[in-house]
């Protein structure tokens, strides 16, 4: 016969199961706010190196594209692509990051900068 003394503890397993969902979502919004932060990273980091390496272009493409990895790197970005296009400098950076341990994710960001046309 069901009694009250064989129901005790129910409470507290639904509870567990219940704060067990909150951190699991907890856990992936926080990966997901991470993937998202990596990105807006890499975004700023190529702008910004863009504008610093299209300063230096008439130096050279060498000179415009230290510029530009200086600044990125001081973004915490890592610059993977830097070309002269006439006065135009065309920068890509990369941002690693690892929301999850074992899950890797590579954001990645392109951006021009040079003279005002027109």
């Amino acid at each position: 016969m069901p009694g009250p003394d064989n129901e005790r503890g129910g409470a507290t397993v639904i509870l567990l199961a219940v704060g067990l969902v909150f951190v699991l979502m907890g856990t992936f919004g926080a990966a997901v706010a991470g993937a998202a932060m990596a990105a807006q990273r890499a975004a700023v980091a190529a702008d910004l190196g863009a504008l610093a390496g299209a300063a230096k272009a008439l130096d050279g493409e060498a000179a415009a594209c230290a510029s530009a990895v200086d600044i990125a790197v001081r973004n915490g970005a890592r610059l993977v692509g830097c070309r002269l296009d006439g006065l135009d400098l065309l920068v890509t950076t990369e941002v690693t990051v690892t929301p999850l341990p074992g899950l890797t994710r590579v954001a990645a960001s392109t951006a021009r900068a040079g003279p005002v046309r027109g």
